[in-house]
């Protein structure tokens, strides 16, 4: 598999980093950082073989699949809360790279591609795609993000606490190298949409067109305590607007979401 950077990307000062395989490329990305790299570097692998998502849970790999990290340098005076919103950026790519790969299905039809609060995509509910950011802070370099990308391309993981689903399965014949590019590309324009925060409501803007559950029921397990109301929007700050049935609004952090009948049941 040949991996290659957009031509966006390459024109935007983004190098790549390919390898056979990878124990997690997120991993390799802040080693890389640790000697020295400067960022911002593209860390991709055909193969991973002990990928993470949040909260340190695995991340199976399936033969065919997308893997791949940013090493991004956070600019100097960057302030915490607007690098977080860097995830935001992060779904806003990959959604624009998979309607670009997939293009109208053989019926004329759109894939169903959504967004799910913090950081999944998912494909006609089911997860397709998991986002996972990080940072370092280097004495005297600075801080770093990694923002992990993981797309299931040719098969979803089996046992699976939830439904997955691949591009594979849904009848997409996209490959993974393929992705890639698409990806360096769309991350690119959502980046200098997003011009370090400041453009924040145009990425909001975007990710809200193609949120999960968006005016429906959510439940929400956060802090030892469960948020359940109506998914109202993401606000300023990218924190999950709960209405709760008093009319009361909850603007959540972080949490485990469930939307539609599973909220209701949660």
């Amino acid at each position: 598999m040949t991996f290659v950077l957009d031509p966006a990307a390459v024109a935007a000062g983004y190098r790549i980093e390919v390898h056979d395989s990878l124990g997690s490329t997120s991993t390799q990305a802040l080693a890389r950082a640790r000697a020295g790299e400067p960022g911002p570097l593209w860390v991709v692998t055909g193969e991973q073989t002990g990928g993470r998502g949040r909260r340190g849970k695995g991340w199976s790999w399936v033969a065919g699949n997308h893997a791949a990290s940013l090493l991004w340098p956070v600019p100097p005076g960057l302030a915490p809360d607007r690098v977080a919103t860097l995830g935001f950026v992060a779904g806003v790519a990959v959604e624009r790279a998979l309607r670009r790969a997939c293009g109208p299905g053989t019926d004329g039809r759109a894939p169903d591609f959504r967004l799910k609060w913090p950081n999944d995509v998912l494909l006609d509910g089911a997860k397709l795609v998991g986002i996972l950011l990080e940072m370092e802070t280097l004495p005297g370099r600075g801080a770093f993000v990694t923002v992990g990308v993981g797309v299931n391309v040719a098969g979803a993981p089996d046992g699976l606490p939830y439904a997955a689903t691949s591009l594979a399965q849904a009848g997409y014949a996209v490959d993974a190298p393929g992705l890639f590019r698409l990806l360096t590309g769309a991350w690119v324009e959502a980046e200098r949409i997003w011009d370090e925060g400041r453009g924040f409501a145009g990425i909001r803007e975007a990710w809200l067109s193609a949120a999960a559950g968006l005016n429906g029921p959510v439940s929400v397990q956060t802090g030892g305590r469960m948020v359940s109301g109506i998914f109202e929007t993401i606000d300023e700050g990218g924190r999950l607007v709960v209405r709760l049935a008093e009319g009361d609004r909850v603007a959540v952090t972080a949490g485990e979401v469930h939307f539609g009948t599973a909220a209701t049941a949660a």
